[in-house]
């Protein structure tokens, strides 16, 4: 089995904390951002690397597995995965077997300890990520998951070092972007936001991550 690392699954180990809650908030956003109909399918990505979009994609599955909703973690990042690690499951089967070597895709999607929950690991690292993520194979494989899972949550490169997280927009009806408190620049983050929007993608919103009380507290008051 792989290396278990840190990466807290605080929504799973400590429900009522703060953190926990907020990730619980966060899913109530989501699903009251369309009227018309429920968000099934979501791709979860970030501006620049090390924004902690594959841990906020960890909790908030759980968050939303935890109201009895089946939901599906892929991970299509594809260049650096991180979910097998992260639930500690084996990645020998994922993504890329099933789009190259058409394993069963029952073979890939693997139960994790939180009730409802699957995960599709990455499989191999393939030499060319985002023409698979564009590909018609990922296109019908998102179509069979969406008919099997109430809620299926996409994980992807992020957007300004690479194009894959744009190349997947079309499969999912929505995109959260993660943004970590003295990450990424301002000016990066409106990069991103514009490549998504050229792309036709629809923003659900986006995550303000590992922010302090003051960090909240001094933007709040930066918008007055």
């Amino acid at each position: 089995m792989p290396t278990t690392l840190k990466w807290p699954l605080i929504t799973k180990e400590n429900p009522k904390s703060l953190i926990a809650e907020s990730y619980k908030g966060l899913r109530t956003n989501i699903d009251f951002s369309r009227l018309d109909a429920k968000v099934k399918s979501i791709i979860v990505t970030s501006a620049t690397l090390g924004e902690g979009k594959s841990t906020t994609v960890a909790n908030l599955a759980i968050a939303y597995a935890e109201t009895g909703r089946s939901v599906l973690i892929i991970d299509g990042d594809l260049r650096n995965p991180a979910m097998h690690r992260i639930f500690n499951i084996s990645n020998n089967i994922g993504l890329s077997n099933v789009l190259f070597d058409k394993d069963d895709l029952s073979k890939a999607i693997q139960s994790t300890r939180t009730l409802n929950l699957s995960v599709m690991t990455s499989g191999a690292v393939p030499p060319n990520p985002s023409e698979i993520l564009g590909s018609k194979r990922m296109e019908a494989l998102m179509e069979e998951v969406k008919s099997e899972y109430d809620l299926v949550i996409l994980d992807t490169p992020p957007l300004l070092p690479f194009t894959d997280a744009q190349v997947a927009t079309p499969l999912c009806e929505g995109v959260v972007m993660v943004i970590k408190a003295g990450g990424a620049s301002r000016k990066d983050i409106v990069k991103a936001t514009a490549s998504l929007e050229f792309v036709g993608a629809h923003v659900l919103g986006a995550v303000l991550n590992q922010a302090s009380r003051k960090t909240l507290s001094t933007a709040y008051h930066e918008e007055q």
